[in-house]
This record gives structure tokens, sequence and C-alpha cells, in this order.
């Protein structure tokens, strides 16, 4: 026993150019901390540090998901055990004051409390890549957006000629009309310029447009290859399944069952006790992106599936006169759907059994609840890059 070693916690406070690490034993007495910088020597030096005072027992990085992701990724590259810490402790920054290296030894402190247990995402998969092109799509759709509006804008107040000419077409043809248009006149005539103006707007619409296309063409790609039956089933599109998938990330064994993902996802049902009654509302938390995409899914299904238009059907009858916005809550929990709505005997025999890598994906359809049916193959993981 006197020869036992002293396993070691590391906390990591990460920043733009610099890394500040602390060590602490499993006893919680203070170590060492010093800082490194953000580059990949830097990264080197931080595993000889912590690994030079004994045996790692684990590694709490704070923002992971963005100035500490490569250092996570290091970390885990060597063998350690990485655990996410979301913020500082309060209590001891109001005491002793904001400093990298109490930043660090509380991330430290909070692995050895309990209080870090999130697995981060291991950001090194084809679900990265849905992210980055998601990120790149999502800013084309809001740069296209405010393009229309600048053009609708304009033409409020343009000159009537424009007006009589424009207004009346539908949004696309406008926009093909404006970018075919040949403006002349000169440059301090305000319909040459408004002309001139709304064909910019009009290319730039376009141009937008095509990349937002190739976008979606990316990432059906990807999903074509990594998860090849997620778009196959009802409500479920390019852009929800991309979201999903995005939101669970590419180590989906971080989620243990499927409580997890609802709390993941902003579905989880918690308590709102009065004192006088006890009843539970939604979690407003989570990844609201994702929430929004089981959302899409449960009102396309409301409007296309039957067995979800007979359930509806069924809630709102009666003696439960039951809001939408009800019944789409109640699509999105657990363990709600009666058991009517499994498919049918001919409905299993029609559809091909799956390959060994497709069975991994194949997000099961017993049921319209989104949420389920999104889960179950999210843990098994993706398919590995060629």
């Amino acid at each position: 026993m006197a020869n036992e070693t002293t396993k070691v916690i590391a906390g990591v406070d990460t920043h733009a150019d610099t890394h500040h690490v602390a060590v602490i034993n499993e006893y919680g007495k203070p170590i060492a901390d010093r800082e490194f910088l953000a580059v990949g020597s830097g990264y080197r030096k931080i595993v000889e540090f912590i690994t030079s005072y004994g045996p790692v027992a684990a590694v709490g990085v704070e923002g992971t998901g963005s100035y500490g992701a490569e250092i996570a990724r290091t970390l885990r590259g060597e063998g350690l055990c990485v655990l996410e810490v979301n913020r500082p402790n309060r209590a001891a920054r109001r005491l002793k004051g904001k400093s990298d290296p109490l930043d660090a030894y509380q991330a430290a402190q909070s692995v050895l409390d309990g209080r870090a247990k999130s697995i981060p995402k291991a950001k090194d998969g084809p679900v990265e890549c849905l992210r980055i092109l998601r990120a790149g799509r999502t800013s084309a759709v809001k740069a296209r957006t405010a393009a229309i509006n600048q053009i609708k804008g304009l033409l409020v107040s343009a000159p009537n000629n424009l007006r009589a000419k424009y207004r009346g077409m539908g949004g696309a043809a406008m926009i093909t009309a404006l970018q075919r248009s040949r403006p002349s006149g000169h440059i301090a005539d305000p319909e040459y310029v408004c002309l001139l103006t709304l064909k910019a707007l009009a290319a730039r619409c376009q141009s937008l447009a095509a990349e937002i296309a190739a976008a979606d063409a990316a990432l059906r790609e990807i999903l074509d290859t990594y998860a090849p039956m997620l778009c196959d089933l009802p409500g479920v599109g390019t852009e929800v399944a991309s979201q999903l998938l995005v939101t669970v990330g590419d180590n989906p064994d971080r989620l243990g069952n499927e409580a997890q993902f609802a709390a993941l996802v902003g579905v989880a049902p918690i308590p709102a006790s009065s004192g006088k009654t006890t009843r539970h509302r939604l979690s407003r938390g989570g990844d609201r992106n994702a929430n929004r995409a089981l959302h899409q899914v449960v009102l396309v299904r409301m409007g296309s599936c039957q067995r979800t238009k007979d359930y509806v059907s069924k809630r709102r009858g009666g003696q439960e006169q039951t809001r939408n916005n009800a019944v789409s809550q109640t699509l999105r929990s657990p363990g709600t759907l009666p058991p009517d709505h499994q498919p049918s005997a001919s409905t299993k025999q029609r559809r091909p059994a799956p390959d060994a890598h497709q069975a991994r994906f194949h997000y099961y359809d017993r049921s319209p609840r989104a949420r389920s049916l999104a889960f179950q193959n999210f843990q098994s993981g993706t398919r590995p890059c060629p």
C-alpha cells in the first residue's frame, strides 16, 4: 500500500492563443500549473506536463467545442479520459477573483467532484463535416433572405415604372427578371440607380442560391454514404437528418439512453410543482436547432402520415380537446403512443433487409415519435471513413 501510486487529475483553461493547465492529486491537493501556447508543440508539452506527475485519471477541458477542440483531440489521441467542463465555479471567482490558474484548478476540481461528467464530441468524422457544411449553408440562407428583403424594400419606394413592372411577380420570377435586366441611364437618375442596385441584389440572390444547392448536395452525399436509411423515414429530409446527426456528434456512444438524448434536444419533461400539485413541463434547454428539427418531423407526419393522423384525431376526439401544440409535444415524448402505431406486416415485408452498415443507421419506424426513432441508432456510431 505504501508503494501505491497516486493518480492525478488535470484541468485546462482554454483561450485562443494560450492554454493554462493545472494538476491536482486524487485528494484535491494542488500540484502544479503552467501556461502553454495553443499550437502543436504546445499540445505535446501539455501531454508531457500532465503525465509527468503520475497516472492521469481524467482531464477536464473548458470549451471543447471551440478553443479546446484541438487539445481535446490531442489528449484523446494519447489515450487520456477527457471530460467537458461547462463553466467555472462562480463562488470561487467571487472569493478569489478571476485568473487563468484559478479557472484551470476549478476545471480539475469539477472533475474530481463529479460535476464534469460530459464526454465531449469527437469532432473528427463525417458528422463534423456535416456541421461545417451546415455552418456555411446557414449563413448563405440568412444572406439570401436579407437580399430578398432588401429587393422588396427598395421596390416599395421605387419609381412607379419599376414598381408596376416587378412588384406583381413572384419571388423567383422577379429575381430572375431583375438579374437579366439591362439598366441604362445617368448615375444621378434615381430610377437607373435603383434598377442597378436591384440587379446587383438579384445576382447576389442567385449566387447564394447556387451556394445553398451545392451545400445541400454535399450534405446529401455524406448522408447517403454514412446514414443511408435516415432520410428514407417519413418527415426526415436532408436538413433534419444532418441537424440531428450534428447534435449527437461523431461519437454517439456518449449518449447512454433515450433520456439523455431527450435532454440533449430539449424535449425532456422536468418537474414543475407549485407546492399543491405536481406536474411536468418540457425543458427549454438543450439544442434548440435539434428541437426545431424534431418539431418539423412531427408537423410533417401530422399532415402526411396516416397513423399519426389517426392518433391526432384520437387525441382531439372524445373527452380530450387537445390543441396542436399539446399533441406535438406528446408525439415528441417517450412512451405515450398506443400500440396500434406499429408498422403493418406488409410494410415490414416490403422493406428490404439492410446490410451490416445500413443496419446501424436504421432509425426504426415503429411509431411517428421522432425522438425515439432518431435515437435508436445514433448510439451505434457512424460508418468509418474509407
